[in-house]
């Protein structure tokens, strides 16, 4: 079964509106996970609006499945690292004052960059994946970075999903194929949701994990966190 990672992102935004530390962070980490979530998944911002660097940290501490730290490898993101230690880091090339992730590496021009940072960050001993765009093309670059996964940005197949989705959902199948033959995972994320996500998952092959955040939290306002963890596990099988 695809893993599902919650990005709690924007529990810690509704948090930091307030200043106080509601909803505690930690315990809807821990709720998550009981609730069946494989993973817990932060994208730290330099500007530390919605998940700060002490939250990874703090969180470290009480994940019992995996944490994935998103983020662009600048020194700060690395020192962070280095004292986290996460199970999983994803590499993303968002600029610093990104609202959020909105294309993934080109790993022709940046291939020399990503693989010293790929060295340094699995020297820590973190699996790493490299966000990337549903582009054959790059993945034998990204392989050659020594990374250990990818994640396809989703945001092009989930745009055009209520129209178009047999052909938008072509790149990643052929991008899934690329990745296995150079011995990469594969994992997923961005605007993936209840009515996107099982088609996505029945289609593209060998995906290990999804990471999801806004569209689940936005969901479990409605539904509550259990009962969306759980329609969103239903979409995997």
């Amino acid at each position: 079964m695809t893993k599902l990672s919650v990005n709690i992102n924007k529990i810690a935004l509704i948090r930091n509106a307030r200043g106080a530390n509601n909803p505690d962070i930690l315990k809807v980490a821990k709720d998550c996970e009981r609730f069946g979530a494989m993973g817990i998944t932060v994208h730290p911002r330099p500007d530390q609006r919605h998940i700060k660097y002490q939250d990874v940290l703090d969180l470290k501490d009480v994940i019992s499945t995996e944490l994935n730290v998103e983020g662009y490898p600048d020194e700060k993101f690395l020192e962070l690292i280095r004292k986290a230690k996460p199970d999983q880091v994803t590499l993303v090339p968002d600029p610093p004052d990104a609202l959020t992730s909105n294309t993934g590496w080109d790993t022709l021009k940046e291939k020399i960059f990503l693989t010293g940072v790929v060295s340094e960050i699995k020297s820590m001993g973190c699996r790493v994946s490299i966000f990337l765009n549903a582009e054959p093309y790059l993945v034998e670059n990204a392989a050659a970075t020594g990374c250990d996964r990818i994640e396809l940005y989703t945001e092009p197949y989930a745009t055009h999903y209520d129209h178009d989705r047999e052909k938008y959902i072509k790149p990643y199948i052929e991008t899934a194929v690329e990745a296995q033959k150079c011995g990469l995972g594969i994992n997923a994320g961005h605007d993936l949701n209840l009515d996107n996500l099982h088609y996505f998952k029945a289609h593209v092959p060998h995906l290990l994990e999804v990471s999801i955040g806004h569209a689940l939290v936005c969901d479990a306002l409605y539904f509550g966190l259990e009962n969306t963890i759980g329609m969103y596990l239903r979409q995997l099988k």
